[in-house]
């Protein structure tokens, strides 16, 4: 393993393979979700996926994102809470909320491999940093996600406070024993982070401190359709605690 890590948006090829492996790795780990199940959960969104990864210089992934554009199969967190445990109309859900779903993005999942959780390495704020920078340059006005509710807290902790959607409350999900539809606008979760938690909104929402890992230049977060490649393998599951 190399010390020098760098961030990585919208990879393909190799480095997606590896975001793969890592993503596969961590979700196994938190929730005992098998191959058939991911592939047959999240096979439809492929072609509408992009990933965050953050590499050493050898092309292992310690952390990756999974981010589910807009698109026809539409957003998984939309869809998914039509069905139990939560039963309710995803789309009205969304208008009660305020979402423009043509502008949302689903974060569907974020983990980090193990040894690189926590204090020791500031894997999980890069990617947390990507995807702010990202939705910013590509003008995506909202998120949505299915969180475990340890994560809904990693990121609350992080400044980023997310609401429940309409109608929803936590509840047993793809092996998670307490997860939570979510949605954030991100001018208003920026502005909330900047106001409440002004050093983190430097170090994450900026990028100002973020040492021992290489961020790219704006013009590498900026998304253009035929730049989502579909990956060659389904494996994906909820948002993991970074």
């Amino acid at each position: 393993m190399n010390d020098l890590l760098t961030l990585h948006f919208n990879v393909h090829g190799a480095l997606r393979e590896a975001a793969l492996d890592c993503e596969e790795a961590v979700f196994l780990e938190a929730f005992g979700n098998t191959r058939n199940q991911l592939e047959e959960e999240y096979g439809p969104y492929n072609d509408q996926s992009l990933f965050v990864a953050v590499a050493d210089d050898s092309g292992h992934v310690v952390g990756a994102a999974r981010l589910i554009t807009p698109g026809p199969a539409g957003l998984k967190t939309l869809n998914d809470v039509a069905r139990e445990p939560w039963g309710i109309d995803g789309l009205r859900a969304a208008a009660a909320a305020d979402i423009d779903v043509a502008r949302t993005w689903d974060i569907a999942t974020l983990g980090v491999r193990r040894d690189f959780r926590g204090a020791k390495l500031m894997v999980a704020i890069a990617i947390y940093h990507a995807i702010m920078k990202s939705t910013r340059i590509n003008e995506v006005r909202t998120a949505t996600a299915i969180m475990d509710t340890h994560a809904f807290r990693v990121l609350a902790d992080a400044g980023y406070l997310f609401s429940s959607l309409p109608g929803t409350a936590a509840a047993p999900y793809l092996g998670s024993e307490a997860s939570v539809p979510v949605y954030g606008h991100w001018s208003g979760l920026a502005d909330a982070q900047r106001r409440m938690f002004p050093d983190l909104y430097r170090l994450i929402t900026l990028g100002v401190g973020l040492d021992g890992i290489s961020i790219p230049d704006d013009g590498a977060f900026e998304l253009r359709p035929q730049n989502i490649e579909p990956p060659t393998r389904k494996t994906l599951s909820p948002v993991a605690a970074a």
